[in-house]
């Protein structure tokens, strides 16, 4: 998730979209979401594991305050939500104040377009960065008949669509500044900077709030959190006799990049019960080594996690054509590779809200006995 959206006089570049399996679009998009319920109803939300955002409700409004969880030296962002054409008192002086439910929004990344996916409400969006790897039948339909903006956006062709809000991530580098201007409502969506599945998760929640359906992101949330921590109970305790090593990430221009020890993927392995090389690191983020280090503490290692968009069929032959050395690992040479290819799987379009399925494949993967019927969905061991 280490890309950047990219500056100069556009909105943010582009972030890789892809597809929604047919089984999901069956099963779990919902009909569309109205806007017509009360902004703040009786269903309150209350973030469990989101460190990213806070909430606090007055009589009148909603004050929410967001701020990177993975730094509290950080800006934080303050807003009071009020109810649509209403007008409270008493708001603080340094909350912007933006009216819900929102009616239609800008989504900047992948993993904000999530949420609306899980929540069946892909016509509040009126605008995405990217289409690249996106096979999801309903968005897909709606950039067809132009009811959906696609690609960089300056600020004519925003004023143009005209959403109620967009969806920034002002933490990733570039673009940011140039939205200040537009005089549309900003808010930050940081999922992808909690450091736990269901953290990143729980945003649905708080788009369920600016969507006016708190009740349908509660709900979501609660059937995602119980089949995750259920998955979780199978390897708590020292319930497996072995937990496996997992690395990850491969070389890329002479660089290894991969994620230190206190970050959502080292918290997915410890609860799909494998141990991440790098677990006694302290960074929650990106961390950059040279193949050398990789080597040394992962020679050894039992599996090796890679995510790429492949053209074609990827293979252990292909893999060492990239770099002769990658042979040397024992997770290469015993067929311990974890393999997702953007190309083919809706991973970052639908991932980040399917925390409890991602747990599955790799419990799947690390342990099969434990669920030896399971059906990869978007990590499968390379043949």
């Amino acid at each position: 998730m280490n890309k950047f959206i990219a500056g100069g006089c556009l909105l943010l570049s582009v972030l890789t979209l892809s597809c929604t399996s047919g089984i999901r679009e069956k099963g779990e998009i919902g009909k569309t979401a109205s806007v017509e319920q009360s902004a703040f109803s009786q269903e309150q939300v209350k973030p469990l594991y989101a460190q990213g955002f806070k909430l606090t409700y007055a009589d009148q409004y909603l004050l929410a305050d967001i701020q990177d969880p993975q730094n509290e030296e950080s800006t934080t962002f303050h807003y009071a939500f009020v109810k649509r054409g209403a007008k409270p008192t008493g708001i603080p002086a340094d909350y912007t104040v933006i009216e819900l439910p929102i009616r239609s929004v800008i989504c900047m990344t992948s993993l904000q377009l999530s949420n609306f996916i899980k929540l069946g409400a892909l016509d509040r969006v009126v605008g995405i960065t990217s289409t690249r790897h996106l096979f999801n039948k309903e968005m897909n339909e709606r950039l067809k008949e132009g009811k959906t903006a696609k690609g960089n956006f300056d600020n004519e062709v925003i004023m143009s669509v005209n959403p109620d809000l967009i969806l920034v991530s002002p933490f990733k580098r570039g673009g940011y500044e140039m939205l200040k201007d537009v005089g549309i409502p900003l808010i930050p969506h940081l999922g992808y900077k909690e450091t736990t599945p269901l953290g990143q998760a729980e945003w649905i929640k708080f788009v369920g709030l600016l969507l006016g359906i708190e009740k349908d992101g509660n709900e979501r949330f609660a059937t995602i959190e119980k089949r995750y921590n259920e998955l979780k109970e199978l390897t708590a305790d020292g319930k497996v006799k072995k937990r496996p090593i997992v690395f990850s990430g491969e070389l890329r221009g002479g660089n290894w990049y991969a994620v230190g020890g206190k970050s959502f993927l080292a918290q997915l392995f410890k609860d799909a019960g494998a141990d991440y090389f790098l677990k006694d690191d302290e960074r929650s983020g990106g961390v950059t080594l040279d193949f050398e280090t990789v080597y040394n503490q992962a020679d050894d290692a039992d599996y090796w996690r890679i995510v790429n968009s492949f053209p074609g069929t990827f293979s252990y032959e292909a893999l060492k054509e990239q770099d002769p050395r990658y042979e040397d690992f024992r997770a290469f040479r015993e067929k311990g590779i974890i393999y997702c290819n953007m190309k083919n799987t809706p991973f970052y379009e639908s991932m980040p809200t399917e925390p409890e399925i991602v747990l599955a494949d790799l419990l799947h993967i690390f342990h099969p006995d434990l669920l030896p019927d399971h059906e990869s969905v978007y990590y499968s061991r390379l043949k």
